[in-house]
């Protein structure tokens, strides 16, 4: 079950740990300890993800993963899933109490990973409930709901608790790094968006996935710049088709998309984020956290994947 849902992804969030917290001992070379600890907590991160994954494969009825079908699809797992997702869970503060105990921040670090953890089920919350199956309604949609589901859902454990995590290991008081958040969120939105734009254009097989972003109602980036830039003929086409699993559903909603031009919003969107993102940056005052901002940057800007 761990090497099925652990292992196998792009491992991003876990080793931001590590590189994070080179950059933040400004070209000192990490002891075999420090390494090791920026390394566990890495994986404290990617057990974290993995406990999402499974349960929220299940909320939202996914069929793939990773490349590979869902851990609750394979023959021998189904609702299984749900105790190995609250294992998953629970590994994270056995690790952390085994290696960190000692350490000064370690009442920080488990405050850290329940408080992210809290924030990321209520994005989940908002997410699950204003895409209930039971009362499709597009106008319940906008990009103020959006951001709200993203910033709790996915900036919060994706990008902020990464450089927490190696904050908190150079002796940061998290207290004073509010800017940092600030500038991680927007990253994880930008992110997000991102992740929603390639799951309607992107190639399954490049993506690793098949999205369903369209089938599953979801408050997408796109859906919400559709419902703006629609007229009232087209408004009727998406009221009609999305949240709809038959392919010629999607494929209606799909051509909207691209009569709409939502590849040239999004690279607009795209353009913007990133020269807003590096100006936020390049006016902190530290040199090394400038570093660790720009490395993120640099990392999902123009993804494909």
């Amino acid at each position: 079950m761990l090497d099925y849902n652990v292992r196998g992804g792009k491992l991003n969030r876990g080793l931001s740990v590590v590189d994070s917290y080179k950059l933040l001992k400004q070209g000192q070379d990490l002891t075999e300890k420090e390494t090791f600890l920026s390394c566990a907590l890495g994986w404290c991160i990617e057990w974290l993800q993995a406990y999402f994954l499974v349960l929220d494969d299940i909320m939202d009825n996914s069929v793939t993963r990773r490349g590979q079908p869902c851990w609750f699809r394979k023959p021998k797992v189904g609702m299984i899933a749900i105790n190995d997702g609250i294992l998953l869970r629970n590994h994270i503060h056995r690790i952390l109490k085994k290696h960190f105990r000692e350490m000064p921040y370690y009442v920080d670090l488990v405050d850290l990973f329940n408080e992210v953890e809290f924030q990321t089920a209520c994005g989940q919350m908002i997410d699950l409930i204003t895409t209930f199956d039971g009362e499709k309604d597009l106008s319940k949609y906008s990009l103020q709901i959006h951001r709200r589901i993203v910033e709790y859902k996915t900036a919060y454990y994706s990008f902020y608790l990464p450089v927490a995590c190696a904050l908190l290991m150079a002796g940061e008081n998290l207290e004073n790094h509010t800017d940092v958040k600030t500038v991680l969120v927007d990253m994880g939105i930008y992110f997000q968006v991102q992740d929603d734009y390639l799951d309607c254009f992107a190639d399954p097989e490049t993506l690793g996935k098949i999205g369903t972003d369209i089938e599953d109602f979801k408050c997408s980036w796109l859906v919400v710049k559709a419902l703006e830039r629609c007229s009232e003929e087209q408004t009727k086409i998406l009221y009609e088709n999305y949240g709809k699993a038959e392919p010629s559903n999607v494929a209606k909603v799909k051509a909207l998309y691209k009569e709409l031009d939502l590849e040239g919003a999004f690279m607009e969107y795209e353009k913007e984020s990133y020269e807003k993102l590096t100006k936020l940056i390049e006016a902190h005052q530290s040199k090394a956290i400038q570093a660790v901002l720009k490395s993120f940057l640099a990392k999902i800007y123009k993804r494909q994947k």
